[in-house]
């Protein structure tokens, strides 16, 4: 379903684009919203410790957490307000879908229309706030259990109160991002929770460019590699484009209509169905999922080797 920004849009051209005030209005509110969003994933959680910080991020490249930290653009290797980002609301999403697939009361609301739409909405909300306690929770502690292991202190003041206000401030930061994500379906332009993981991974991509010119300075990486590696990140992104925007039209046909003058011409018409209708979700769960044994090996292999650890820093 089109929204209404996607419709203006559509029916709009370059050179009567300054006349558009209402989509001009749409897109302001859409930058200024993901500029708050930039500048929350700098305010970082109270009572840690941002150098330890970084350096416990660096042992862990490479798993599940660098992943999340893509999608949150750095807030996690930063540990702030957003750590989480909007993975829990992924996740749950992905849990009431399932769900309503196999459960007889939450596929009775699933067929109600658009207040089961809201009611499934409501649950996916109660489960983003579950999980992101749970994992603020575990979040927290391993920070504690990292600076006891390491002899450098990640956390300022360990204990209840830190645990206690990590969790809370997690959650207000995750649900404040979900608030946002509606505010800029509703006033901005497409969805607000895509734009948001997209602008936290648009947003490593100067430290990406960084890296290679610094990797083709000392002579690490060619100049054939670096064109071949620009050339296949373009293609992806139009490869990507091309199937988001695909759609397969069904053709309807209606039968003549017999009236006063004669008989009428029948007509047609074609019901457009998204090519991609699942969207980015299956592609974020397989590669969570993937990365998750690498995550807990990482884990498990600094808590078994404290000495090693504090080596390493």
């Amino acid at each position: 379903m089109a929204s209404r920004a996607d419709n203006i849009a559509s029916s709009l051209s370059l050179a009567n684009f300054s006349k558009a005030t209402e989509l001009k209005n749409r897109i302001w509110f859409t930058v200024g919203a993901l500029i708050v969003f930039r500048f929350l994933s700098f305010v970082p959680l109270p009572g840690v410790n941002p150098l330890i910080l970084e350096s416990l991020y660096s042992k862990t490249q490479g798993g599940i957490l660098d992943l999340f930290n893509t999608f949150s653009g750095g807030s996690l290797s930063r540990m702030s307000l957003i750590a989480l980002g909007v993975m829990p609301y992924i996740t749950a999403s992905i849990v009431v879908q399932l769900a309503a697939s196999l459960h007889p009361a939450l596929m009775a609301l699933k067929k109600e229309g658009e207040a089961g739409r809201k009611k499934l909405n409501q649950y996916t909300r109660y489960g983003t706030v579950g999980l992101c306690a749970l994992q603020g929770w575990f979040l927290a502690v391993s920070l504690e259990a990292y600076g006891a292991s390491s002899g450098l202190q990640a956390v300022v003041d360990p204990g209840i109160m830190f645990r206690v206000g990590a969790v809370v401030s997690l959650v207000g930061g995750t649900m404040f991002l979900l608030w946002l994500g509606e505010q800029i379906t509703s006033r901005g332009i497409g969805n607000g929770v895509s734009l948001i993981i997209m602008a936290g991974i648009v947003a490593q991509m100067p430290k990406f460019a960084s890296n290679l010119g610094q990797a083709y300075s000392a002579g690490d990486t060619g100049s054939i590699l670096i064109v071949s590696l620009i050339a296949l990140i373009i293609g992806m992104i139009l490869l990507i484009c091309f199937m988001e925007r695909a759609q397969r039209r069904l053709l309807i046909q209606y039968p003549k209509r017999a009236t006063q003058r004669g008989m009428m011409q029948a007509d047609r018409s074609h019901l457009p169905l998204k090519l991609n209708t699942a969207g980015v979700i299956p592609p974020i769960f397989a590669s969570s999922l993937l990365l998750l044994p690498l995550t807990i090996t990482q884990f498990a292999g600094n808590s078994l080797n404290p000495e090693s650890t504090m080596g390493k820093i």
